[in-house]
């Protein structure tokens, strides 16, 4: 056996041995029927992935740590209330996986920076991560203005919603 066989050999070894344990990816695929639409009851801490007007998934969830009321600028703990889109991801997440909310929009802007202040932005579906996990057996509504689920529960969103995907967060 030549040098480079054993070498390539002893590579293709070790790589095999960090993939076994690197553990279970957290990027899932998804092969259901496709989210149009995502809706927020913050009041029932409820959200509901849409395929049309049906719900094809609903999870529980965690708010900012004001939950009522609608966000009007950096620093309220109030998760956002209205019409926004999935607008990008997070696959390094301090949460695990997250999904972004396009907040704030023009009207929201408009509102914060009337009152001198600045809206925020950051907002976020995620999951918990190892900050998250502490805090939401602390308190139901743990974030800064985001919308919290469990790990396992952000892999399923991560893979299902697509940027553009239409959220609502109604009251």
């Amino acid at each position: 056996m030549t040098v480079f066989t054993r070498r390539t050999l002893l590579a293709g070894s070790a790589l095999a041995i960090l993939a076994a344990c690197s553990g279970p990816s957290k990027f899932k695929t998804y092969d259901g029927p496709p989210v149009t639409s995502i809706l927020v009851n913050k009041g029932a801490r409820k959200m509901y992935m849409l395929s049309g007007n049906r719900a094809i998934k609903v999870y529980d969830i965690g708010l900012g740590t004001v939950p009522v009321g609608h966000k009007n600028f950096e620093g309220d703990g109030k998760t956002p209330e209205g019409r926004y889109f999935i607008d990008r991801r997070n696959p390094n997440s301090r949460y695990h996986l997250s999904v972004g909310v396009s907040y704030p929009n023009d009207q929201d802007r408009a509102f914060a920076n009337g009152m001198g202040l600045a809206p925020g932005g950051d907002i976020f579906i995620h999951g918990q991560g190892p900050e998250g996990q502490i805090l939401s057996k602390q308190r139901r509504d743990w974030t800064v203005g985001c919308i919290a689920v469990t790990d396992e529960e952000v892999e399923d969103i991560y893979a299902m919603v697509r940027d553009g995907t239409p959220i609502i967060i109604t009251a």
